[in-house]
């Protein structure tokens, strides 16, 4: 029901009779994972970087190997390339700021983005709180920025 909104979802580890599932727009990971410097984390990490898909393989392994997080996987949720390789080369310190991730980047843009996070979030919330479905909350994305909504609304 969600592909036809141009989504995606994909169980990427099962433990304890749980699943850690990836919800994802394809086309905006491929955009994400095109950005030079994303690749170049992702490569020292073992990671084939031809294909999202083959990225999305890897970081199964990855999330198999080890029972913490691993750190690149910002990547895979839209963080900025160079927040991601701010958190690791830091070790999580030394930040600008921190919201939905730790910022070593722009952290006037990051304020912002989480600014709008925050009110979709109230907004989506709010929406299933009322009885609105995951089918109807979800919107196709269009070509919008990061950030930004379809159906003609931009926060």
């Amino acid at each position: 029901m969600l592909r036809n909104k141009g989504l995606r979802l994909l169980p990427l580890k099962y433990q304890n009779g749980r699943a850690l599932v990836y919800v994802y727009r394809p086309d905006m990971l491929s955009a994400d994972l095109k950005n030079n410097s994303a690749r170049e984390l992702l490569r020292s990490f073992g990671y084939k970087t031809e294909t999202p898909e083959q990225c999305i393989i890897r970081l199964m392994e990855r999330l198999s190997e080890n029972s913490d997080f691993p750190h690149e996987i910002g990547l895979f949720l839209g963080y900025p390339p160079e927040d991601v390789s701010g958190f690791i080369k830091n070790k999580a310190c030394g930040y600008k700021c921190v919201g939905c991730w730790k910022v070593y980047g722009d952290e006037e843009k990051a304020k912002q983005l989480f600014a709008k996070y925050k009110k979709c979030t109230a907004l989506y919330k709010a929406r299933l709180e009322s009885g609105s479905s995951v089918e109807n909350l979800a919107v196709e994305a269009l070509s919008t920025p990061r950030g930004g909504f379809s159906k003609g609304k931009t926060f």
